[in-house]
């Protein structure tokens, strides 16, 4: 099995591209509407720390968990160059425990990380522990009931029938991961005591393009905008790439 930190130096490397740059502007975009009362952050998994450094600039106090010092390190750089602090710790969600021990957060992140857990779900509720009572948790999956449209947009017909009925599929990272359709994931919401407040899409109309294209300057506020409203409104977050869920403990 080939895990994202395999394919690390990849995932660096496209840190600028159309596709990276919509998911985590549409997925701030999202998140903004929410944070009123939030004043402490966790961001679990949070990498290069693009949502920790947002999240950070708006005046929150924010603490970074990541596995990899390297994209930790670059985590710091960003901080330093936006003149705000992160702090940051490393490790896996299973180390929540000794890291923060009884800490909680008025808003838990865990944005392209369930994906590439074994077991989302535990995940979920390890992530559910660390929000304060009435404390929201956000949190991304590949959308399992839109697995196929990529391949099919791309004409690539043998992954998308596969992808009706095996959640399962190697991303364009290189990495093992799994999709988890929209109906299961507010049952695990559901068992961790969490009450589902928004569901939103992230990136409809870019899916399909490739994973190294460069933003065009030119035409990138526009397409945000678009990708955007898309994500809130049906049909088009239904097929999403991603869903992205706010939940309130």
């Amino acid at each position: 099995m080939t895990s994202f930190g395999t394919v690390e130096s990849i995932w660096t490397e496209r840190l600028g591209s159309l596709r990276n740059v919509v998911r985590q502007r549409v997925i701030a975009a999202q998140l903004s509407e929410h944070l009123g009362a939030v004043v402490t952050v966790l961001d679990g998994g949070c990498g290069q720390g693009t949502q920790a450094v947002l999240l950070a600039a708006g005046g929150l106090q924010v603490t970074g968990v990541d596995p990899s010092s390297d994209l930790l390190e670059r985590l710091d750089e960003a901080a330093d160059a936006a003149g705000v602090e992160v702090r940051t710790l490393v490790g896996t969600l299973d180390d929540l425990d000794v890291l923060l021990r009884d800490e909680q957060f008025d808003l838990v992140c865990a944005h392209g990380l369930l994906m590439y857990l074994p077991d989302p779900e535990a995940a979920l509720r390890a992530l559910a522990k660390q929000v304060r009572p009435g404390g929201l948790l956000s949190f991304t999956v590949r959308n399992g009931d839109a697995l196929a449209l990529r391949p099919g947009l791309r004409g690539q017909w043998a992954k998308a029938l596969a992808a009706f009925d095996d959640m399962t599929y190697v991303n364009e990272l290189g990495a093992d991961a799994e999709a988890h359709r929209l109906e299961d994931v507010l049952g695990w919401c559901e068992r961790a005591g969490l009450s589902v407040e928004a569901w939103y899409g992230v990136r409809v109309f870019t899916d399909g393009r490739e994973a190294a294209e460069a933003p065009d300057p030119d035409s990138l506020q526009e397409c945000l905008a678009a990708e955007v409203e898309a994500g809130r409104h049906d049909p088009y977050r239904r097929v999403a790439s991603q869903i992205h869920i706010i939940a309130r403990a």
